[in-house]
């Protein structure tokens, strides 16, 4: 199945928690669920809404006045591979600059794709998008 049709991405509301944390869960994430909350009334929660069933998210931590770090972007596994992550990021990136995250080796070439200027930093990478 194509990402499209119904496909919205979004800022979560309330009524998404519990869809998030399963996505998060599924990713194998270990994000507090008392803590996605928090960031889902501060609006810091972006989901990937297919057809009122949220197939990915990513959650977002404040940083300065206009910027934000991504805590976590998961993808639901069969939904994987048609571009639904990298929706995500750029619609944190037009609501966020700079937008930073800290992420593992295989994922840098997703971050280098979005334009992300990434930095190795012990055995992970940091990318930054001004």
């Amino acid at each position: 199945m194509a990402a499209g049709g119904d496909l919205t991405v979004r800022d979560a509301g309330p009524r998404d928690h519990l869809g998030v944390m399963r996505v998060l869960d599924g990713a194998n994430l270990e994000v507090d669920a008392t803590a996605v909350e928090d960031r889902i009334e501060a609006g810091t929660v972006v989901v990937a809404d297919d057809a009122n069933r949220i197939v990915g998210a990513l959650v977002a931590v404040p940083r300065g006045e206009t910027g934000a770090h991504v805590e976590a972007v998961a993808v639901r596994r069969r939904r994987r591979g048609q571009g639904i992550g990298s929706r995500l990021v750029r619609a944190a990136a037009e609501r966020w600059r700079p937008l930073t995250a800290n992420f593992d080796p295989g994922v840098k070439p997703f971050y280098d794709d979005l334009g992300f200027d990434c930095e190795r930093r012990g055995e992970r990478y940091r990318g930054v998008l001004e």
